[in-house]
């Protein structure tokens, strides 16, 4: 059952991921920018946030955290589909709470997950890391390596 932290904790996640693509960063450079106390603001009011428009809140963030415009684009090399913000902050959700199902501890596995080195391997459409179960995820993140 999805809980109400489970859910700000998605919307997190998928507003990273909104912004990482707009500004063509990494999470791990989004993360950084945005810093820990934006981050536990973004899922303390996830529920207000989530609805009002996503170009107009990630702007605000951009703009507060400095966040300039990068180079790292996936999305123009890949050769299928493109996984939503939506889809992938699903999937960095669910990684997070395997990783620590605490919700306490929610902001600073999502700083360690959104900052490893798994996120890189998620992000290449062009493989089939996006498409892996949960679980298979959650075990390569604990080996450190893709198994």
């Amino acid at each position: 059952m999805e809980t109400q932290k489970n859910n700000d904790l998605f919307f997190t996640c998928s507003l990273i991921e909104y912004i990482a693509r707009k500004t063509k960063n990494t999470k791990r450079e989004v993360v950084d920018r945005l810093g820990k106390e934006s981050i536990k603001k973004i899922y303390e009011l996830a529920e207000v946030y989530h609805s009002e428009n996503i170009e107009k809140v990630s702007d605000e963030f951009i703009e507060s955290a400095k966040i300039n415009e990068g180079d790292y684009d996936m999305i123009s090399v890949c050769e299928y589909r493109v996984p939503s913000f939506w889809e992938l902050g699903r999937i960095y959700q669910r990684l997070i709470v395997m990783v620590d199902s605490n919700e306490e501890n929610y902001i600073d596995t999502l700083i360690d997950v959104l900052s490893s080195w798994i996120i890189e391997k998620i992000d290449n459409y062009n493989s089939s890391m996006y498409y892996e179960s949960p679980q298979y995820l959650y075990a390569c993140y604990k080996e450190g390596e893709v198994l």
